[in-house]
């Protein structure tokens, strides 16, 4: 753990002391360095724990989504570097470490086994991410995102930790590991039993985005500059479900009664959210809810508490977070051509840029869910799992999948196809950078058809 934890932070006097030319190369270099570093992670391990300490552990549900987010940091800062061209030497080094401090909290979060070092590591990475959208947003709305953000967040954290100290006094220990034994069998006739379970749920809820909380989403979303929403989509969303699949293994039967309105909320949610999608006209706004969709499927999954829905969720996590990255990098090649975001505003960009049309094509039938990707994969297994929980599961699940590739399908025929704007007369070509950057995206998304067991 301390071999990607300490080189992360490393990375902090780097980008303070490196020479300004080399500033973008060896961030990039040296993250990405780290980020294969943390590919070891994802070695099967007949061990509950790998590299166990006091505090942390890496198991099965955290190792796919913290080589993840260590896989993200180096394409973070490779969409970045034309947003920030006309930024001073001394702000683009503020905004590089903004990036690289939020990495070590997600790996803290993802991997500590105590509920309260999670409690601030979960709390911690709201800070960097508020000071993105707050300094280096597009958007002269990017204030009141900011306090849609921190108020959500904070408001739905606090009886998080009442319920994490409530617990401490109960039991005497917030070890994971000793309350999946302890906690299994809590007094049947407590009244705190599905209150506390309720405020233990409800800070992922709002994080994940659970349907009726998410509106911090896709505001945020929209006023962040590209990093930031790379970070919400691909990982901060991911702690929202990784905190539910964490807490739901804690509770008892008798807080069944909470699984019918959640699960019932996200898969309305799933099917709201898509069809907002069909009549959205903002792009980002657009990827936003279509992941509030898709986070929907997999806080139900997590509710069910079933091996096969833990491991579609779990798919279905990492898959998203790779796909909505690169959609959100593709929207934001295309605002940095034609400054506007309206989808009929830029359309037909097909024959102006044809190789990035191809990357729109992978990332679009990706996000739709065709076979034989990862997201098909998830999808399939999550809406298994419902259908056997409840059969009726099956329409909601059935019109949301019909939806989402009717949206993305949509999507892509808006920004590619049509006749091309009169306003639209020159266009900058497409960048070896940005192909770089689709590629990087790509790559484990193809890799992970051929194994996707690693991250099951």
């Amino acid at each position: 753990m301390l071999k990607i934890i300490i080189p992360t932070i490393m990375l902090v006097p780097t980008a303070l002391l490196c020479p300004q030319k080399f500033l973008w190369t060896n961030t990039t270099v040296y993250s990405l360095l780290i980020s294969l570093m943390s590919l070891q992670w994802l070695t099967p391990s007949y061990f509950p724990h790998k590299n166990l300490t006091q505090w942390t552990g890496i198991d099965q549900i955290s190792s796919p989504l913290l080589t993840l987010s260590c896989w993200l940091l180096p394409l973070m800062i490779l969409a970045s570097q034309n947003h920030l061209q006309q930024e001073p030497p001394i702000r683009k080094r503020i905004f590089i470490i903004t990036l690289i401090m939020i990495q070590p909290f997600i790996i803290l979060a993802f991997s500590t086994t105590e509920l309260t070092l999670f409690y601030i590591s979960f709390e911690a990475t709201l800070i960097p991410t508020l000071l993105l959208i707050t300094r280096w947003g597009n958007q002269p709305e990017r204030l009141s995102a900011g306090i849609y953000l921190l108020l959500y967040t904070l408001i739905s954290s606090l009886p998080l930790l009442i319920t994490i100290l409530h617990l401490h006094t109960q039991i005497g220990t917030l070890s994971l590991p000793l309350l999946k034994l302890i906690y299994s069998t809590p007094p049947l006739n407590s009244w705190t039993t599905p209150l506390s379970s309720l405020t233990l749920l409800l800070a992922f809820m709002v994080k994940a985005p659970l349907y009726g909380v998410h509106l911090w989403l896709p505001k945020a979303h929209v006023e962040a500059p590209i990093a930031g929403s790379m970070l919400l989509a691909a990982l901060l969303l991911k702690l929202g479900g990784y905190g539910i699949m964490r807490v739901t293994i804690l509770m008892n039967y008798s807080s069944n009664l909470l699984q019918y309105p959640f699960l019932t909320l996200a898969l309305w949610g799933a099917l709201m959210t898509s069809s907002i999608c069909l009549r959205q006209t903002d792009l980002k706004s657009l990827i936003a809810y279509s992941s509030v969709s898709h986070m929907g499927l997999v806080i139900s999954a997590s509710m069910i508490q079933t091996h096969w829905s833990f491991s579609g969720a779990m798919i279905l996590m990492i898959s998203h977070g790779l796909t909505s990255s690169m959609l959100f990098c593709l929207a934001n090649t295309n605002y940095e051509r034609t400054h506007s975001r309206i989808l009929i505003l830029t359309r037909g960009l097909q024959p102006l840029l044809p190789l990035m049309t191809t990357w729109w094509l992978l990332a679009n039938l990706t996000n739709m869910a065709l076979p034989p990707s990862t997201n098909f994969m998830a999808e399939l297994t999550i809406m298994i799992s419902l259908f056997n929980w409840s059969p009726l599961t099956l329409i909601l699940t059935g019109t949301a999948t019909l939806l989402t590739a009717s949206y993305t399908l949509f999507m892509f025929l808006m920004t590619q196809r049509g006749p091309l704007p009169s306003h639209i007369t020159s266009i900058q070509n497409s960048s070896t950078r940005e192909h770089i950057l689709m590629t990087l995206h790509i790559i484990p998304m193809l890799l992970l058809i051929l194994k996707p067991e690693i991250i099951a």
